[in-house]
């Protein structure tokens, strides 16, 4: 069971927790964190979504999640990205890009306050190191091979703001 702690639209703790998968109280929001990972080299870190996943399966994306109860937004960003791709982040190297408010997206209720990271990262990577089975694969790829994978829609389209808001 995961425990989320509420937040209102303005990033205020409610002083309330949640559960994952019941429905977020009106006015309420929980953070997420999505992190990009770059070699500096212009290639960044994309995983494959396993096919068990009941959103996006098999689909490529970013490291991310629901930051839990009593963490940050940097300390849910080096979780997520140890538990999904074995990797120990420095917390030195990230920086928030941007943070967006998000309430209903295609229909979707989000209610969340989302943080994108870029950390720098040079590596190697070994899913055997995750503690996890959310990913099925990780690749280093270049901003074009990222476009490819979103033109032939194997890129969760969500992460679209990736291409003006992240890629350097």
């Amino acid at each position: 069971m995961e425990i989320w702690d509420l937040y209102d639209e303005n990033r205020n703790c409610l002083g309330r927790t949640h559960i994952r998968g019941e429905a977020l109280p009106e006015g309420s929001f929980h953070l997420v964190v999505h992190v990009w990972i770059t070699d500096g080299n212009g290639n960044y870190l994309i995983s494959q979504r396993a096919a068990s996943r009941p959103t996006f399966p098999l689909k490529w994306e970013c490291v991310g999640g629901s930051v839990v109860a009593g963490e940050n937004s940097l300390t849910g960003a080096l979780r997520e990205t140890k538990e999904e791709v074995g990797v120990d982040l420095d917390a030195s190297e990230g920086k928030i890009l941007f943070t967006k408010v998000r309430s209903v997206i295609n229909g979707k209720s989000y209610n969340d306050i989302m943080d994108v990271w870029l950390f720098r990262y040079e590596g190697s990577v070994d899913l055997a190191n995750a503690t996890t089975d959310e990913v099925a694969q990780v690749k280093w790829m270049t901003v074009e091979e990222i476009k490819a994978l979103d033109k032939s829609g194997d890129l969760v389209e969500n992460l679209r703001y990736f291409f003006t808001q992240v890629a350097e």
